[in-house]
Formats: C-alpha cells, sequence, structure tokens
C-alpha cells in the first residue's frame, strides 16, 4: 500500500480545547505515521460537512474520519481506526472492539461530549439539552 492509499482525513472539533490537546497526543504518539493523518477543523465548515454527507451536528458530537476509499466512519469506529495505526494504542483499539465493552464505552463517550458541549453552551445540543 503506498501513503497515499494509507491517508485519512480526521473531522474535529477546533473550538474545543480538549479535542486540540487529543490531536496533539496522537500526533506526539503516531511519530512520523502522524504524516498520513489530515486534520480538519470543522468549525464553521457546516457546507463541507454536508457535502460529504457528515451531519454538522453529529460532527460535533461523534468524532468522524475519511479514508482513502471516500468512506466515511464515525463515533468508535473511527477511534478504533485511529488507535490501530499506533502500536501503544493497537490493545485499546481492541479492548473497545469488543462487543460487551463497546457499548458501555459508547454511552461514556457521548455523556462526556454532551457535558462538554452544554458546558460551552454550543450548538445544537447544547439548546436542546437546555430546553430539557
Amino acid at each position: 500500500m503506498t501513503n497515499e492509499q494509507n491517508c485519512i482525513t480526521v473531522f474535529y472539533d477546533g473550538a474545543c480545547p480538549q479535542c486540540i490537546r487529543d490531536r496533539r497526543f496522537y500526533e506526539r504518539l503516531a511519530g512520523q505515521g502522524g504524516k498520513q493523518v489530515k486534520w480538519l477543523d470543522i468549525t464553521d465548515q457546516d457546507e463541507l460537512l454536508k457535502t460529504l454527507a457528515i451531519d454538522p451536528h453529529k460532527a460535533l458530537t461523534e468524532l468522524h474520519i475519511q479514508l482513502a476509499n471516500n468512506t466515511v466512519l464515525s463515533e468508535l469506529d473511527a477511534y478504533i481506526v485511529l488507535m490501530k495505526r499506533i502500536w501503544l494504542l493497537k490493545p485499546v483499539a481492541y479492548f473497545i472492539s469488543l462487543p460487551f465493552i463497546r457499548p458501555f464505552i459508547a454511552r461514556i463517550y457521548h455523556q462526556k461530549v454532551a457535558r462538554r458541549l452544554k458546558s460551552q453552551g454550543r450548538g445544537a445540543f447544547a439548546k436542546d439539552t437546555k430546553d430539557k
């Protein structure tokens, strides 16, 4: 496989300090392999996301990546692909992909994201949460 065939694009929330820290952490762990990962800040990119069939609201609440073949993965599937690229994180990728672990991890992930967006007062999610 060529380097181009291994490239992925990660859609991340550049307005989220934790997301930026997570990106930097990943880049440090990835080393040279990180050059095959392009990072795209989704802030004010709703139209672009829609052209890729990514719901802008979901892009805020779930990590999305695009593989070299243009397949878009989200949530834990996206994290698993990213983690499998770093030998140190491969065991974590395996663990969170286990059928009896995955739903639990997904629930924790969504709760954490919901708290973050609510605390920042951002997006439709924050509005929906305030209305409840």
